[in-house]
Parts: C-alpha cells; structure tokens; sequence
C-alpha cells in the first residue's frame, strides 16, 4: 500500500505543471531586446508595451520544436482577440535573432513579435528557466498589467492551454476596468 502511495504521489508531480515563482501581484522585471515580427528585427522594450495595455509574456523552450510550433500557431490564431483586448503578445526564447526571423514569419505567421534572450537574462529573471535544461526557457506565461504587476502566471510543458489560460486573464483584468 505504501509503495502505492509513493507511486500516485510521484506520478502527480509528473504531470502537475511546475509554479513559476513571480506570483500574481509581483512586479515584473523590466527588459529590452532584439525582437522580430514578420522577419523584420526591432527593439522590444516591455515598458513600451505596457504603455499600450497589459501585456502577455511567454515562454518558450525551441523555435521549430513540435510543442513551440503549436504553441506558435495558437498565438498567431488568437491574435485578433488579443488586439480587440489592446493586448500586446510577446514569446521568448533563447533562439538567435536570426533562426527568429524565420520563426515569426511562418509559425507566428507575421502576427506577433518573438524575442531573443540570447544570455538567459530574462528567462532567469522571471523564473523560466527549464530545471530539465537550463539552456532553454520553461513553458511558461503571464499577464502583465500596465502597472507592470503580475495578474497571471502558468507554466505547463503541454502548449495546449497557454493562449486559452491567458485570454482569459486578459478577459478578467479588461472586464473589470482596470485597464
């Protein structure tokens, strides 16, 4: 029965997604890179975006990997929802600008910009860090208020609910008029 016990309780930390530890209310850590949306590269500065509404931040292991290209594809399906909310979407990986370039054209299809976090910098600053490689960035996403405060994280290897997790968050903080 122990054995049992033990087996139910490792099998439940195999599939419970791991906390990102910025928490709702934390300040997020300020950042600027090199992004690109479309193939074109520019400056993202999250102080910017934030000017502009709150601000959706994912993470994301690989470009080109099987889970980063849904994940991908999601976002740049759900992009005019996003837009209507006045919602800035932004993905981050440790990818060099230039395997970006490619990456934002076709699996983000020129919808959003993805940045480049060649260093690690801002994957360690907001705790996405993959504890299985510490070379890429966990899955991980949140929103961001135009305060700069967290109003949601979520960090789940599966791609599959990120976008419906933080459209919904979006929803949340625009239907209570705090934008």
């Amino acid at each position: 029965m122990k054995k049992l016990f033990v087996s139910a309780c490792v099998a439940a930390l195999l599939v419970t997604p791991a906390l990102a530890s910025l928490q709702t209310g934390a300040k997020a850590p300020d950042f600027a890179t090199t992004a690109s949306m479309a193939g074109k590269q520019f400056k993202f500065a999250l102080a910017d975006a934030l000017k502009k509404g709150p601000v959706v931040l994912y993470f994301y292991p690989a470009a080109f990997t099987p889970g980063c290209t849904i994940e991908a594809h999601n976002f740049a399906d759900a992009m005019p929802d996003f837009e209507k909310m006045g919602a800035t979407v932004i993905g981050v990986s440790h990818d060099s600008i230039e395997t970006l370039d490619k990456f934002s054209l076709t699996e983000c299809r020129s919808k959003f910009p993805v940045a480049a976090d060649a260093s690690g910098k801002i994957m360690q600053s907001y705790d996405a860090v993959s504890t299985g490689n510490p070379e890429r960035a966990a899955r991980t996403s949140y929103v961001i208020a135009p305060d700069g405060r967290v109003l949601y994280t979520y960090t789940a290897n599966d791609p599959t609910h990120h976008v419906e997790y933080t459209i919904a968050a979006v929803q949340k903080f625009v239907g209570e008029g705090k934008h």
